[in-house]
């Protein structure tokens, strides 16, 4: 595997373009784009303030900066660098930001939740959505981008309005049996929308694009419920992480759970492949001691070596026991992904959090256990085969296939680096999304320096600039795949 040299990153804002073209990063104040074949600087652009969000437009022709202190959004055209528009919500303030699929729209949501604005870049005009609730995953759009679910709250209740995206008009409004709707996310093929409730109370309700209530699912009463929601790529399944340590996978026909995965401490089934991350330190020629140590500035020291073991069964997997009497204890499914192709399900128990869980859908099985020396930060499938990339915070990246795994060290900066070991702290790993296979991921890193990139190979409330370029306008967003 090849890397890049290392970037300068703030925030931990990176992100591809959807077409895969360009890569997008900030360093404070300013946004630099790059070509990703060649990862040359094609655009340099400066905002007011330091940027906290990033988002590109569904047809990558436009990047959409958000500075929340001051209440700022700021818009930049790769095509045509002069034109630039700045969104000022003033003293309503915003919290989050977004892009409406076709790309021509922005979506500001302003402090304490009052409403959304929805700003035009092609007229200029603004529209307002009242009683957003202030919830992890309070909006969802479909996948071909013709609608928008919307989360909100009134008269101490919880509703959801449904909006047509191509003139924000109002398609459904209904309520919610929920006592503290947490989440909604449409399935991939914008049929149906799941809405689950606080960890408080067990329930998941599927909603069609109409309204009606398709099912409801209660797995118990009277404990810690729901802790992570997930739709397969193919929308057959909707896999539910829970509080007690497992997942269970409702099916697309009658809504109703066809199976459970339970995740153990100890793995006794001879069947069930356990890969377990061995580390050794490197062997040293006997001239290199009679060297002295090494001076200050020197290069580092040969960091240890990383494989993966193939463990034999009965294996016993270390777990943390929870501190019950704090808020958010660090127990459940706290995180789940299906690959690509919907035939793999990646799942991390929050209180063995060293484990990756890997789960054969078509079997609805176990496959394969992969056991880190660290807790795992985050893990990503590759957008176009099934390949995990994992990250434990250290100074490597782990893949793992269907033919095996692999541990890879990232180059780090020496003299950046935490306590001169030539090593970076890896917090999250995000895929290239393009046509091909085999693209490596952009690797952002932290260590005792600034962040890095690596990359493998209402009132007073205005909008000024000038409105979009006709030549832009009339451009059609592709569809959301």
């Amino acid at each position: 595997m090849n890397f890049s040299e290392v970037f300068k990153l703030s925030g931990l804002l990176c992100k591809f373009s959807p077409d895969g073209k360009y890569l997008a990063s900030c360093v404070q104040y300013r946004l630099v784009v790059r070509d990703v074949n060649t990862l040359q600087i094609v655009q340099l652009y400066t905002c007011l303030d330091q940027i906290q969000h990033i988002e590109w437009s569904a047809d990558s022709l436009f990047i959409l900066c958000a500075m929340y202190k001051r209440g700022l959004v700021q818009v930049w055209s790769l095509e045509q660098p002069e034109w630039h528009c700045k969104i000022d919500e003033g003293s309503a303030g915003l919290v989050a930001s977004c892009w409406s699929p076709d790309g021509r729209h922005i979506l500001n949501t302003t402090e304490f939740h009052l409403r959304i604005t929805v700003w035009s870049l092609c007229t200029k005009s603004v529209s307002y959505i009242k009683y957003p609730k202030a919830c992890l995953q309070g909006t969802t759009f479909t996948r071909d981008g013709r609608y928008m679910a919307l989360a909100e709250r009134r008269d101490c209740k919880d509703y959801v309005s449904i909006f047509v995206c191509s003139d924000w008009q109002l398609l459904r409004h209904f309520d919610t049996d929920t006592q503290d709707l947490t989440g909604i996310e449409w399935a991939p093929n914008g049929c149906v929308l799941a809405v689950w409730d606080s960890c408080l109370e067990y329930k998941v309700l599927l909603y069609s694009l109409d309204g009606r209530l398709l099912s409801a699912y209660s797995a118990y009463e009277w404990s810690l419920g729901i802790k992570s929601v997930a739709w397969s790529p193919s929308s057959q399944f909707l896999a539910v992480g829970s509080y007690d340590g497992k997942v269970r996978i409702l099916n697309h026909v009658t809504w109703k759970m066809i199976t459970e995965f339970e995740h153990p401490a100890a793995i006794n089934n001879p069947k069930i492949v356990v890969y377990k991350e061995a580390e050794k330190s490197p062997q040293l020629g006997l001239g290199c001691l009679s060297f002295p140590p090494p001076r200050a500035g020197a290069g580092p020291l040969p960091t240890s070596e990383s494989k993966y073991e193939i463990a034999s069964v009965p294996v016993s997997l270390q777990t943390l026991k929870p501190v019950t009497d704090r808020a958010n204890p660090k127990i459940g499914i706290g995180m789940l992904a299906f690959s690509p192709d919907s035939y793999f399900l990646a799942t991390r128990n929050d209180n063995v959090p060293s484990a990756v869980w890997v789960w054969d859908i078509q079997k609805l099985r176990l496959f394969a256990v992969l056991e880190q020396l660290s807790p795992v930060r985050a893990f990503q499938w590759d957008p176009q085969q099934p390949r995990l990339a994992i990250c434990t915070g250290g100074s490597r990246v782990y893949l793992w296939s269907p033919a095996g795994c692999l541990s890879v060290q990232v180059p780090g900066e020496g003299e950046h680096s935490p306590a001169g070991t030539g090593t970076s702290a890896l917090l999250f790993v995000v895929w290239r999304h393009t046509g091909r296979t085999g693209e490596a991921p952009a690797i952002s890193s932290q260590g005792n320096c600034p962040q890095r990139l690596c990359v493998n190979l209402k009132a007073g409330a205005q909008c000024t600039g000038d409105p979009l370029p006709s030549a832009l306008q009339g451009r059609s967003s592709p569809s959301l795949t």
